[in-house]
């Protein structure tokens, strides 16, 4: 870096450059509060963060048919959905439910699991097939049974949607319609994983035993049944031991555990006419009885047996032998349960910025323009303080030669007070930085593993964290690649390790090629040791990528990765949030981390 001995105090007296960052401030407030108030998520300050079109969230699909096309001579079609999605104009499969055997109104249980974009249109296409071999779909017309096309925006908006299948050139198959049920799997839920077993079932077959598997329903509100899991079939056999199974909490029992469950189990038969061995009802409350030695045992009942013998007791016993619950956390589960974000900006004020008096240097304040510094630093800034309650962030520079003595500093405070260098909100941060410029003299080299480490420490606290009250983040804005590669690597690594993430910004026209090893995305960072990062904290962004862009698409972009580190800290901590924020049923559950 080139040296830089002059002091530039009087060039930098009485700019207006007030009204050029307040309307910079302006314009990005307007763009996120546009995106905001269109989506489903407008009361979170998260909401439009994210790549070119943020995940909102995932939803479950579950599929059903009533009254479909008889396509088999002999039998009852065996139907199959499919589930496809159109990307740039082409139809491509995503997924496809299980094959129920000879049966013209069949329930699925196989789920559907999409990522919904609330900002794009996801068309879908369902497909309904008589499946004749094991596998594959049949090409021929006959094998085709119906199809709809929505998009998910519809499904998810309805919650519930039947539509008539239709044939080709729109023709209506007949009276088949397709029900789809949509459920939103927030960072509320978890999931639990049951093992179901049976003792002494009835047995319905003549020269053979009983062929068990168990279906588990959940009562809706409207008192309306849905599928939650169907087992797999145990041949021959009365005392089935079912394979476990995981299910989603707001699939099972939409995160009330009170809710009740209505558990059958048949004797399979091929045609399709499967015989009836007895039923229970329970839920999932009753299911959490279940402790070490402990199993939770029902009575499987046959109504009609029940009536008509008087000795009549059970048609065998239904245990439930294992219970794992998880429990996974959003990044909004952190937030909203207390977590603070902590902002810190670290500036290059090296000279390779060139003359802040030039008008050709990154860091001259134009009245009228804002520099890219400011840009990037109002941008992400912005976003961040909607997470700091007092609004307070820190401000850094490194890089120059700072009074009294002019002495090197690569980690001093831009208002010059080591012992407090926080500034008030993003504001304060833009006055402590063109204060600055004419007090000290831009030097160099470009160091920044100081500033890392510094954050890292004051991330990692004096004593061990045991909550989910604080994380870091830090964005560093420079020009050039850092001088002190190995260095910074080591500090990286070493901050993985804290509740931290960091965003670097390559401001300028510089080669940042030697930078995008910093970011994990292609490869595991290492240390010049050879030991890797524990997590991705790193995300690089060049500012020219972004200069014919809206403010919001930086803001979107640098912090993209953020919410899922966050969880990952926190997460590889077994740390839940301070008050986790549950479902609104009364009998939510909460439960430890994963």
């Amino acid at each position: 870096m080139g040296e830089s001995c002059f002091n530039q105090t009087e060039a930098f007296k009485d700019h207006p450059v007030d009204t050029a960052v307040s309307h910079l401030r302006l314009t990005l407030r307007t763009q996120l509060s546009v995106r905001m108030s269109d989506s489903q998520e407008a009361t979170s300050p998260v909401a439009g963060i994210g790549g070119p079109a943020a995940c909102v969230s995932k939803v479950e699909l579950r599929v059903s048919c009533r009254s479909l096309l008889d396509r088999d001579t002999l039998n009852k079609s065996d139907p199959c959905v499919m589930l496809m999605v159109q990307n740039q104009g082409q139809w491509t499969e995503l997924d496809r439910t299980e094959v129920i055997k000879s049966n013209l109104n069949p329930v699925f249980a196989k789920v559907l699991m999409l990522d919904y974009y609330f900002e794009e249109v996801q068309k879908l296409r369902f497909e309904v097939y008589d499946i004749h071999g094991t596998h594959s779909i049949g090409t021929r017309d006959d094998d085709f049974l119906g199809g709809v096309e929505c998009t998910l925006g519809q499904i998810v908006a309805q919650k519930k949607m039947v539509k008539p299948l239709l044939l080709k050139y729109g023709k209506y198959a007949g009276k088949s319609t397709i029900t789809i049920h949509a459920e939103e799997i927030s960072g509320n839920n978890g999931y639990v994983e049951l093992s179901f077993c049976a003792k002494k079932l009835d047995d319905k077959d003549l020269f053979s035993k009983s062929d068990p598997f168990l279906e588990i329903y959940r009562i809706n509100d409207d008192g309306t049944e849905q599928l939650v899991h169907r087992t797999e079939v145990i041949k021959n056999n009365l005392n089935p031991v079912w394979e476990p199974f995981k299910v989603s909490l707001i699939s099972l029992c939409s995160c009330d555990d009170e809710r009740k469950l209505k558990c059958l189990v048949w004797d399979y038969d091929s045609r399709g006419k499967h015989d009836f061995i007895g039923e229970f009802y329970t839920n999932f409350k009753e299911m959490q009885k279940i402790s070490s030695g402990n199993k939770v045992t029902w009575d499987c009942i046959n109504p009609k047996y029940k009536l008509k013998k008087k000795n009549y007791k059970n048609s065998g016993l239904v245990i439930l032998s294992d219970l794992k619950l998880h429990r996974v956390y959003s990044f909004l589960d952190y937030i909203m349960g207390g977590c603070q974000i902590h902002f810190t900006v670290a500036i290059d004020f090296t000279a390779s910025n060139g003359d802040p008096r030039n008008s050709c240097s990154l860091h001259y304040i134009n009245p009228y323009q804002p520099n890219e510094y400011l840009k990037a630093l109002i941008a992400v800034g912005e976003i961040c303080q909607d997470y700091d309650s007092d609004k307070r962030f820190s401000a850094l520079g490194f890089g120059a030669r700072i009074p009294p003595n002019y002495e090197v500093s690569h980690d001093f405070a831009i208002n010059f007070n080591p012992e407090d260098d926080e500034c008030e909100e993003i504001q304060g941060v833009v006055e402590a930085y063109q204060n600055c410029l004419p007090k000290i003299q831009l030097y160099g080299p470009t160091n920044v593993a100081p500033i890392i480490s510094r954050i890292a420490k004051l991330a990692a606290g004096k004593e061990p964290i045991k909550d989910a009250s604080l994380y870091h983040i830090l964005l560093i804005l420079t020009d050039g690649v850092v001088t002190d590669m190995a260095d910074t690597r080591e500090a990286i690594v070493r901050a993985s390790y804290q509740p931290m993430s960091i965003i670097i910004v390559g401001v300028g026209n510089a080669d940042f090629t030697d930078m995008e090893i910093l970011d994990g995305d292609d490869g595991v960072l290492r240390s010049p040791k050879g030991e890797p990062v524990l997590r991705d904290i790193v995300q690089f962004v060049p500012f020219r990528d972004f200069k014919t862009a809206s403010p919001a698409a930086l803001a979107k972009c640098v912090l993209a990765e953020v919410p899922k580190q966050v969880v990952e800290y926190f997460s590889h901590k077994a740390i839940p949030p301070i008050n986790p924020v549950l479902n609104s049923t009364p009998n939510s559950i909460a439960n430890t981390p994963e």
